[in-house]
């Protein structure tokens, strides 16, 4: 059930002077991508012959505010800009079945989980400190027919490992990748805002059966230098290792994944005497299963109700998650009037593990769930608008922060130009 502090709107919302600046900025960028975009119509869902290089470019503005328990109450403004160029290596190089892409990205250092929420799962999925990077840079080559292909070079895995389409939907991070996989590591695993070097192989079994497995640098970026890319191999980071096998069993999209570190890192419990610093070990693994569906159907276009459900689990006396479960539903074109609109609710919950509880003492809540209800409208072919409300029950874990309710808009302009 949604708090009533969530319906709150932006009548009566006072802003700081910090985020007075960023908000102008804000605007400014969504008043010049209108006036440029404003006759411009995008081509990229037109279908034709693949072009030889596309580029995308997409800004996301967000404004979230903490309105009730949390750390404090308070507003910020989050951003987001995406360059990406996909080029076709066979019309451009010569090399049949071939694809390179380049992705670059800024955000601005506005974090509203860090400062306002203080919640484990972040509130929002762009939340990160300031940032301009070269994001991702790989080179994928098919292997024979089908999806079967090779990739190598920096990877988000995250864009094809623990993925749910119906959950991309909603602002809460842990819709996009679990909290159980993405806390591990020592600067996370190779997700947004970090990416590590990697070499993932695609195999497609049958036509309803997928397998792909990936190695990356176990410590993505340089946890000294965390605004930009960075390639370190070696110095005792180990690698992470993460299998998927995914299927579709009569319409039902399910996958199961397998990760693991083979780097060791520090025991939650496990302290020596006499340097009084925890012992090392190694055995960083863990697992999830998802699935969606799309089980009502009013019409044969794509509207109608689509559900997923994800469980992830992982090693607990070095991790301070033990498990996660998330579920949610999505409504495509709730209205007859705009087909193109989507309606969503879903829940988060984060588990401590039973080692973290006990070496905090008892002074921390065993779980922080989140609920959210959000809407994404899309106004134009280039312009999408999406109000979200979220209630996160025990933030961080700690009980001395009250369930917060936290309430945002966001916005996005994308436009792109196929050669």
């Amino acid at each position: 059930m949604i708090h009533p502090a969530a319906v709150a709107t932006a009548s009566y919302i006072r802003f700081p002077r910090t985020d007075r600046k960023a908000l102008a900025l804000g605007a400014l960028a969504l008043s010049c991508s209108l006036a440029v975009l404003s006759g411009a119509a995008l081509a990229e869902d037109a279908e034709g012959p693949t072009p030889a290089v596309s580029l995308q470019a997409t800004y996301t503005g967000e404004l979230g505010a903490n309105t009730t328990g949390g750390i404090k109450h308070g507003e910020k403004y989050l951003d987001n800009l995406d360059l990406t160029a996909t080029i076709d290596a066979e019309q451009v190089f010569n090399i049949p079945g071939g694809t390179l892409f380049i992705y670059g990205l800024y955000n601005n250092n506005h974090t509203l989980s860090d400062t306002l929420v203080g919640d484990l799962q972040a509130v929002s999925n762009i939340d990160s400190s300031r940032t301009t990077r070269l994001y991702e840079a790989w080179y994928e080559q098919k292997i024979g027919s089908g999806e079967s292909s090779l990739k190598f070079g920096l990877f988000d895995l995250n864009s094809e490992f623990d993925a749910i389409d119906t959950a991309g939907l909603f602002l809460s991070s842990s819709h996009g990748i679990g909290p159980d996989f993405s806390q591990t590591g020592q600067n996370g695993p190779s997700i947004f805002p970090n990416t590590s070097l990697a070499a993932r192989l695609q195999l497609q079994i049958s036509d309803d059966v997928l397998f792909r497995t990936a190695i990356l640098d176990g410590a993505p970026g340089s946890p000294a230098h965390p605004k930009g890319t960075a390639i370190k191999l070696g110095n005792g980071d180990g690698a992470l290792l993460v299998g998927e096998l995914e299927a579709d069993l009569n319409g039902t999209t399910t996958a199961i994944g397998a990760w693991g570190y083979t780097a060791k890192f520090d025991d939650l419990l496990d302290i020596d005497p006499k340097t009084r610093l925890p012992r090392q070990r190694g055995g960083n693994i863990g697992a999830y299963i998802e699935a969606e569906r799309q089980i009502t159907a009013p019409s044969n276009d794509e509207r109608g109700l689509s559900v997923f459900g994800r469980f992830g689990v992982a090693q607990s006396e070095i991790n301070q998650l033990g498990s996660y479960i998330g579920m949610g539903a999505s409504y495509h074109g709730p209205l007859d009037a705009r087909p193109d609109d989507l309606l969503g609710i879903a829940l988060a919950q984060a588990r401590n593990g039973g080692a973290f509880r006990k070496a905090a003492g008892g002074g921390v809540d065993k779980a922080e769930t989140s609920i959210e209800l959000t809407y994404r409208a899309e106004l134009t072919p280039w312009l999408a608008i999406q109000p979200d409300a979220q209630v996160v029950f025990n933030p961080g874990t700690d009980p001395s922060l009250k369930n917060a309710v936290v309430v945002g808009l966001r916005f996005e302009i994308g436009f792109g130009q196929d050669f």
